[in-house]
């Protein structure tokens, strides 16, 4: 089973840009899209549906626009389920699971800090509250696998410059901690590239400033993360720089389901 996680930065804009024609080629069975940044209806047709593929979306309500996650998938779900039961999250267009028999594949966009101290105490807010929802999909008996855009590096493996970046959102101490904290151990959620790659130095997105993608200067940040059932079911991933269809590249898992 092929799962692609894809931060589109507008999915109209990457859609323009051939990113459809593309993901026609890769054989995948689901796609987790995150910043759809439009509203259902602005994303009907066929430009936007490849034959063979049903979508699911999560818009968001605060902010048209805005936000937005969405599932492509070959099978139809038995289930989908857009909110978790916190409004100013499920309002922004943050989630939306596909269930197929004991397996679901998440669609997650976590806030970025970026833009400033306000939305930097919303994310911690976000982290907190999280956490036992992660903790009892994990106990749940359930196959998970958690896709998308965590706006969190997790070591200097993952981040070009770590040095210059530790009082800068999405590489603080806090969030990393975070992080690995959800990843620790054995019990933990897995992560599926750095399960392939203990090594690896590979990167997901890269600032539109200068030249960073020209220079490899980027972060790890989008993730496959799945419940440790499926570890011995990893096969294989791919981090997908060319085409460029945003400032994030697709990231592909082969599973063995």
């Amino acid at each position: 089973m092929r799962i692609i996680s894809f931060n589109a930065n507008g999915l109209r804009s990457a859609t323009t840009k051939g990113f459809f024609d593309w993901f026609k080629t890769q054989n995948a069975d689901v796609l987790c899209v995150q910043e759809t940044k439009a509203q259902e209806h602005q994303l009907a047709g066929p430009a936007f549906l490849p034959d063979g593929y049903r979508a699911y979306f999560r818009d968001a309500t605060t902010k048209k626009g805005y936000s937005g996650v969405a599932i492509y998938s070959r099978r139809e779900p038995d289930e989908v389920r857009t909110a978790l039961g916190w409004a100013p999250f499920d309002e922004e267009g943050r989630y939306i699971e596909a269930r197929f028999g004991n397996l679901s594949v998440v669609s997650f966009y976590i806030p970025s800090g970026s833009s400033g101290e306000l939305r930097q105490g919303f994310k911690f807010e976000v982290m907190e509250w999280l956490k036992p929802i992660l903790d009892q999909w994990l106990a749940s008996g359930r196959d998970y696998v958690l896709c998308g855009d965590w706006n969190i590096v997790r070591t200097r493996l993952d981040i070009k410059n770590w040095s210059s970046n530790q009082k800068n959102s999405g590489c603080l101490p806090p969030e990393r901690d975070w992080l690995n904290g959800v990843c620790m151990d054995e019990s933990g959620w897995v992560d599926a590239y750095r399960s392939l790659n203990a090594e690896g130095q590979d990167y997901t997105w890269w600032s539109n400033r200068g030249a960073a993608r020209a220079n490899d200067v980027g972060w790890r940040i989008d993730y496959q993360f799945a419940t440790p059932s499926l570890r011995d079911r990893l096969r294989g991933c791919s981090i997908l720089r060319e085409p460029r269809f945003s400032d994030h590249a697709p990231f592909s898992v082969d599973y063995d389901l």
